[in-house]
């Protein structure tokens, strides 16, 4: 089964059949592609955001258990003061990777809705365009 390269291509060839006076189709079949491509965009940004979330996560985990392995071969089992200042660093890790993974998910929504945004204020202005009378 072939498919078009353009998929608007035969929507295009369709609308085209209902030619209405003053009404530009191929600039509405236009703007609806580029809706389009702007949620995908916005779609792989999150897509790739969530890898390096994950990409993260996996390192936050690595971590951890290499610092146990190493604790563990340290032998400081039996003294409080090391004990207690492991567990500090540990805790100062953890809590600076939970802040990074949390402005990663930010600066990703925010990555994303400025992109849903931008085409959202190209689309408004391609209406006005569309409006404008004696086009």
């Amino acid at each position: 089964m072939a498919t078009s390269p353009n998929p608007f291509g035969d929507v295009m060839k369709t609308l085209e059949q209902f030619k209405l006076p003053g009404v530009d189709m191929s600039g509405i079949v236009e703007s609806g592609r580029k809706e389009m491509q702007a949620i995908m965009d916005a779609n792989q940004a999150a897509y790739e955001a969530m890898q390096a979330l994950a990409q993260k996560q996996t390192e936050m985990i690595s971590g951890a258990f290499q610092s146990m392995q190493e604790t563990a071969k340290s032998g400081v089992g039996g003294d409080p003061a090391k004990q207690a200042e492991l567990m500090r660093k540990a805790y100062e890790k953890a809590l600076a990777d939970l802040k990074e993974i949390a402005e990663m998910a930010r600066q990703s929504q925010a990555d994303g809705l400025a992109r849903i945004t931008e085409r959202a204020n190209q689309h408004m202005e391609e209406i006005k365009k569309l409006m404008k009378p004696g086009k």
